[in-house]
């Protein structure tokens, strides 16, 4: 059975975080893995984007991205063909029957709804995306279709935790360059020059110092729960050739 784990904030729309679990992929990309750039078997990465629809919004058309870790957000009014996927890192609507997915493996999903408006967007922060202001753009996105930020809520699902996520000091200086207050999602490494860096607290950082009043951090660690979880570093850390990715999905039904 497919594993849909839901965030309270987003009770009101259809929605839900999904892992690895409930899929039909083997070997190294195990369970629920609906990476199109995999090196999966077609046929099942298609029947786990089946499954995935089916345990969060039955009949619903799945929009995704060709993801680039960027601040670009769009507005869709339909689902894109697989080979023709925008190159952007959040999308947003107000046309239900849709469902909009973002992968993951290790970055931050966000998912967000105003549900008095009928508008949802969909953001894949990993720390580019996330610096660079693609949660920003997507409530820009979000107003533009009637959304108020005031009432939008917003979730972060299953991402890399800051106990797993060692970084060096460049990257903690590329942060704390752009604002000195950064230096609150670092704790020290666990070797010389070395920097642990919390992306869940830093997301919800930026999603609350754009204007979002209600954040939901799941606290799900994708790094340490193999067994839950896809995660890019954690392959790359065991020498595997490639990885899966997990989907989040939210939509407005019909």
């Amino acid at each position: 059975m497919v594993e849909t784990i839901r965030a309270e904030a987003l009770a009101a729309v259809p929605h839900g975080f999904l892992g690895r679990r409930g899929g039909v992929s083997g070997g190294i990309h195990a369970g629920l893995n609906v990476g199109l750039g995999s090196d999966d078997d077609r046929e099942a990465i298609a029947e786990n984007r089946r499954r995935a629809v089916a345990a969060v919004l039955p009949a619903a058309a799945l929009v995704t991205l060709h993801q680039v870790h960027s601040p670009h957000a769009i507005a869709v009014t339909a689902p894109f063909p697989d080979d023709a996927r925008p190159h952007a890192d959040a999308l947003v609507t107000d046309r239900p029957g849709l469902l909009l997915g973002i992968l993951t493996a290790d970055c931050g999903p966000i998912l967000l709804a105003d549900a008095e408006a009928g508008v949802v967007g969909a953001a894949h922060a990993g720390w580019k995306g996330a610096f660079g202001g693609v949660i920003e753009t997507t409530l820009a996105q979000m107003e533009a279709l009637g959304a108020d930020r005031g009432r939008i809520a917003a979730a972060i699902g299953p991402c890399i935790a800051r106990a797993s996520y060692e970084v060096d000091s460049g990257f903690l200086l590329r942060f704390t360059e752009a604002d000195p207050e950064n230096e609150r999602f670092f704790a020290d490494g666990r070797r010389e020059d070395h920097h642990q860096f919390d992306l869940e607290a830093y997301i919800a950082s930026r999603l609350a110092g754009a204007g979002v009043l209600r954040v939901e951090a799941l606290g799900l660690d994708t790094y340490a729960d193999a067994d839950r979880f896809f995660s890019f570093r954690r392959s790359t850390h065991r020498g595997e050739p490639d990885y899966g990715r997990q989907i989040s999905l939210i939509g407005l039904p019909e």
